[in-house]
């Protein structure tokens, strides 16, 4: 069974909307233009591309890394490992080709049955959609988040406001950083 994990930059009030610039947000960017940057609080990211087997987007995100992302040095190692991107409307014409081995799902289902296969853990990036169809139905187990001392309002939510039965998380590794990002690792208990 392999392990999924959902990584997010996220507002103090639950925002995961354009952290690194994307267009169409008013506070576009957020995660760097409003906090000073610190390395350290950065680690985690590090740590994921290392321990990842493989990355997990859906559409939207799918459509914004992969022009950037096969070319930036500091993700080498999400370049050369399987993707999958979940979508009902993405074809095989629309993927990139230098990005390597992408196979499309199409469904929760889908990721569901993927789940059940050997193999390491696979990181959700971005993809709030998906993140919230993905926690709605139980699958995600593990969530990276680096929370933000911001405010903003409006925005796209890494959790749903679905109306169902609580789900309990332990915490398992957390620290405050100066910039006042926090890091929280939670799994889900099952």
């Amino acid at each position: 069974m392999r392990t999924l994990i959902s990584t997010a930059f996220i507002s103090l009030d639950g925002v995961v909307e354009a952290p690194g610039g994307e267009p169409g947000h008013r506070s576009s960017g957020w995660a760097f233009k409003a906090v000073d940057f610190l390395q350290e609080a950065y680690e985690i990211k590090d740590r994921e591309q290392r321990e990842a087997a493989a990355i997990m987007l859906g559409r939207t995100s799918y459509e914004v890394f992969s022009p950037v992302w096969p070319d930036m040095e500091e993700f080498a190692d999400y370049n050369a490992m399987p993707k999958y991107v979940v979508s009902t409307t993405l074809t095989e014409g629309d993927l990139v080709s230098n990005w390597g081995e992408t196979t499309i799902l199409r469904s929760v289902d889908e990721v569901a049955e993927l789940k059940k296969t050997e193999g390491g853990p696979i990181v959700i990036h971005g993809s709030a959609t998906l993140n919230r169809s993905l926690s709605d139905a139980g699958l995600i187990d593990r969530y990276h988040l680096l929370v933000y001392p911001l405010l903003l309002g409006a925005g796209k939510r890494l959790f749903s406001d679905t109306d169902k039965d609580a789900q309990k998380l332990r915490l398992v590794e957390y620290e405050a950083y100066a910039n006042g990002v926090q890091k929280n690792v939670f799994e889900v208990v099952r």
